[in-house]
This record gives C-alpha cells, sequence and structure tokens, in this order.
C-alpha cells in the first residue's frame, strides 16, 4: 500500500485538501471494484511551529495542497513564517530519505524554499511565475504547465490544477487506466496549459517598462511592426527588453506581441459580430488562418468556439 501524508497548513486551501482526500478515496474504491486491495492509505498533518517530524520512514509520498494565498507579498511572509519554516525541514528530511514529494499553487514555493527543486523542472501558479522565477534562478520553471511531473517531485499551477495533480499521482503510483477511470467517474477534464488561463496585462503590470511596452503594442495593435519596434517605444535595446520581459512574463518579445493580439481578438470574438477576417485585421494579421492557426495553438479552441451562445 502507498502510505501517503498530507501535509496542511492553517491558511490551506479546503478545496485542495477535499480535491486530494476525493480523487485517492475514488481511485481506492474503484480498485476495490474491480476486486483488489485499496492502494493507498492517506493520514493528514497540520503543520505548525511545534509540529514534530510526525512523517513515518516509510512514507512513500508527501502532497502539499494550496497555501491559499495570491498576494505575493503575502505569500513571502507566509513561507517566512515559523510554520512553514518548520515543514521546509520536515520535507527536506523526507526528501533526502526517498519520500516523493507533490505541491500545487503556492505551496511550489515552498518546496524551492527547501531547495528540493533545484535543477528539476517544476510549475507554479502562473500570475506568480514571475516572482518565482526571480527567487528561484535555478529552477527549470515551466510555468505554463499545469503539471510538472518530474519525479520524485510533482509541482502544479493554480488552486484548481489540485486535480490535475492528484490524476498525475494515480497514474504514478497506481496505473494510467486507474487515473484515467477517476477523472471519468469524478467528471475531471485534464488539461496540460495554464495558458488559455494567462493575463498578460497582470504580468506585465509587475515591470513598469514592460507595462509602457503592452500599451503600446495595444495602442499600435492594426499596425505592421516588429519587435525591434516595442523595444524602441520604450527606450531598450532588443536585448534587454527580451531580457526583462522573460524575467517578468516568461515569454520571448515575439509571443508577448501575439499573446496579446489572441487576448483582443478573443475580447472581440466575444463581444462583438465582425467577421474573423475583419478581426484579424484589426488585431494585425493580413491572414485570417494565422489568427485561427494561434488561437488554436494558445487555447486549443476555434474562433467560432469564443462567440456568444
Amino acid at each position: 500500500m502507498i502510505e501517503i501524508v498530507v501535509l496542511e497548513f492553517d491558511t490551506s486551501l479546503p478545496s485542495s485538501i477535499a480535491i486530494t482526500g476525493d480523487v485517492l478515496n475514488t481511485a481506492n474504491n474503484l480498485a476495490f471494484a474491480a476486486k483488489r486491495k485499496p492502494l493507498f492509505n492517506i493520514s493528514r498533518i497540520r503543520c505548525s511551529a511545534r509540529t514534530q517530524n510526525a512523517v513515518a520512514d516509510d512514507t512513500d509520498l508527501i502532497i502539499v495542497p494550496g497555501l491559499g494565498i495570491s498576494s505575493e507579498r503575502q505569500l513571502l511572509k507566509k513561507i517566512d513564517s515559523p510554520a512553514c519554516r518548520r515543514a521546509g525541514e520536515i520535507l527536506h528530511r523526507a526528501f533526502q530519505s526517498g519520500t516523493a514529494i507533490a505541491a500545487s499553487c503556492a505551496s511550489t514555493f515552498l518546496l524551492a524554499e527547501t531547495g528540493i527543486l533545484n535543477n528539476r523542472r517544476a510549475t507554479t501558479p502562473w500570475y506568480l511565475a514571475g516572482s518565482f522565477r526571480h527567487r528561484y534562478p535555478n529552477v527549470e520553471l515551466a510555468s505554463e504547465k499545469v503539471v510538472v511531473a518530474d519525479w520524485p517531485v510533482a509541482t502544479a499551477g493554480a488552486a484548481m490544477a489540485q486535480m490535475d495533480l492528484m490524476l498525475a499521482i494515480v497514474s504514478k503510483f497506481g496505473k494510467q487506466k486507474l487515473s484515467d477511470d477517476c477523472a471519468r467517474y469524478l467528471l475531471l477534464d485534464e488539461r496540460q496549459s495554464q495558458t488559455p488561463f494567462i493575463s498578460v496585462a497582470h504580468l506585465a503590470g509587475q515591470d513598469a517598462k514592460i507595462a509602457k511596452a503592452e500599451s503600446w503594442i495595444r495602442k499600435h495593435i492594426a499596425d505592421d511592426f516588429g519587435v525591434n519596434d516595442v523595444a524602441a517605444a520604450v527606450a531598450m535595446t532588443p536585448r534587454t527588453f527580451a531580457r526583462r520581459l522573460a524575467v517578468t512574463c516568461g515569454l520571448s518579445p515575439v509571443r508577448f506581441v501575439q499573446r496579446i493580439r489572441i487576448e483582443t481578438a478573443k475580447t472581440l470574438l466575444e463581444t462583438t459580430r465582425q467577421p474573423v477576417d475583419e478581426i484579424a485585421r484589426q488585431v494585425g494579421y493580413v491572414e485570417p488562418s494565422t489568427l485561427r492557426k494561434l488561437l488554436r495553438r494558445e487555447t486549443n479552441r476555434s474562433p467560432g468556439s469564443f462567440r456568444p451562445g
């Protein structure tokens, strides 16, 4: 049987904790229905500054649900709290002893603080990616991913990515078929990317120069301009612009411009009845096929799917 400990805090998201139990219990019930033994034994620990190292040596996996904090300032204060420092010690010791670790949402910062994520691929909530990238340069951040399973460590993005994380855990410690069955019984639709949910304006707003670049692009969105034009508009060299953009948004200049154009096109598709050809021209694409291709790549949807019912 796989021994799992769920490490909780006073601010942990109740939904993340509930999802964790629901998916694992469903996996056990499905195994029992197939006349097999339950796979997962689940215990919970509420972590505080006084918590002893209650993680048994035979623990196979520790799951850290979302911390329930979305503000960068509050998050950095939280991970420096006595409870989180104690949790970091527990996680580091368990990891060194061979226990796998999984975390979602802001709890990914807690893993990074311990060094567990150094030289590993990981993800984090898209709206905290800039802070994560700056604070933990030794982590290979793939912030567009919903789940990054770089076992023996797995990380997930924003809060409801806990569902996707749990399916990845069932697949790893059980079988892919069991994970698929859990998804079907719980009506969970696995998602590969956070990209459709990302707000470029939110990310750009973390850097005044990048925010100015975003504003310039939106003002000239129908025009034919290049990356060098954007950099010049905000008094930066193309190289400096690309570097600051990568730190702030995790995007190349080309993808940054594309993302703004796609966001604008989505809004027009959702709020107007203009033909796709006209919308494509309004956001800077001469060929409507270019807009269709980029929408499919970024959102996995066609232009028509954004139209109001």
